[in-house]
């Protein structure tokens, strides 16, 4: 499947298990786009999380996305909400977060958190399990 997101595509595959709440973890490390004001580029490392309904966004045509606002414009809170409006619209998940960290710019750092739950969904109570640690594990 394909959904045409501000004139890109991003491709999706359907959830392997959509009975099961399950969360995906994507990190992109590379992000970058222009300031709209100084034509100056702008890095930032993205994290999605999502729980998918019926479909995941495949990984390549998630990566050739982002690449795609290398040469465009925009503010960083306008970049990460448009991002994840065109990931919502091509998956339609139960759940999608989507966090910016920008790279420090005249000595700021911008963060910027963005959400979307689907109507009526809500997550089911977390476990809590003292022996694991918390982080993330790294490959």
């Amino acid at each position: 499947m394909a959904s045409r997101a501000s004139g890109k595509t991003l491709q999706t595959f359907p959830n392997p298990n959509p009975g099961r709440d399950f969360r995906i973890h994507v990190e992109i490390p590379e992000f970058t786009c222009l300031c709209p004001i100084t034509g100056q580029p702008d890095f930032a490392v993205l994290a999605l999380d999502y729980v998918p309904e019926r479909a995941c966004v495949e990984l390549k045509s998630l990566k050739l996305y982002v690449w795609s606002f290398r040469d465009q414009g925009a503010f960083h809170e306008a970049v990460t909400n448009q991002i994840l409006s065109d990931l919502v619209r091509a998956v339609r998940p139960r759940y999608m977060r989507l966090t910016a960290c920008f790279n420090v710019r005249g000595g700021l750092f911008t963060t910027v958190v963005a959400e979307h739950r689907k109507r009526g969904w809500r997550p089911p109570p977390s476990v809590q399990l003292d022996a694991l640690p918390d982080a993330e594990p790294r490959r």
